[in-house]
């Protein structure tokens, strides 16, 4: 009985979190690969699409240089300043969410891919009442997430 319990409450968190994560603004799409494939088609869809890789930061490496440890996880950092500019001409403050960011990361077996809903991120940064293409980075990243995945 108490294993029954503990079972339910593990599912209950677990709904609980995911549900969390989607008030929140972040989307996530599972890949069953390995983190490598991931990695390397993820960059192969940001070049494919003229987006520019500013940089990608290797958590787990630099867990692993303070002694702590840390499944796999990467930040890509990447844009397209004929996008963002005129998301931040409109409202300076976005640039603390640009250049977008893609995570992918290892958890128990799979590889996820996360990433800011830019939606989200039009309210956050109160981007309702200005003229931009926020349809099409929707879509873009999408792509891009779905193409990372490997779906």
């Amino acid at each position: 009985m108490k294993n029954a319990i503990l079972f339910v409450a593990a599912v209950v968190m677990t709904l609980a979190t995911q549900t969390a994560f989607a008030g929140q603004g972040v989307e996530r799409l599972e890949s069953p690969d390995a983190i490598e494939a991931v990695d390397d088609r993820l960059r192969a869809a940001l070049n494919a699409r003229g987006m520019t890789l500013v940089q990608v930061v290797h958590h787990a490496e630099n867990a692993r240089g303070v002694g702590e440890s840390l499944p796999e996880t990467r930040t890509f950092i990447f844009g397209n300043p004929q996008v963002g500019t005129p998301m931040m001409q409109c409202q300076g403050q976005v640039a603390l969410d640009l250049p977008q960011k893609m995570v992918i990361r290892e958890d128990e077996g799979r590889t996820l891919v996360e990433w800011n809903d830019p939606l989200y991120l039009a309210e956050r940064h109160g981007l309702e009442g200005c003229d931009l293409p926020l349809d099409k980075v929707v879509e873009a990243l999408n792509g891009i997430a779905a193409e990372a995945a490997g779906q």
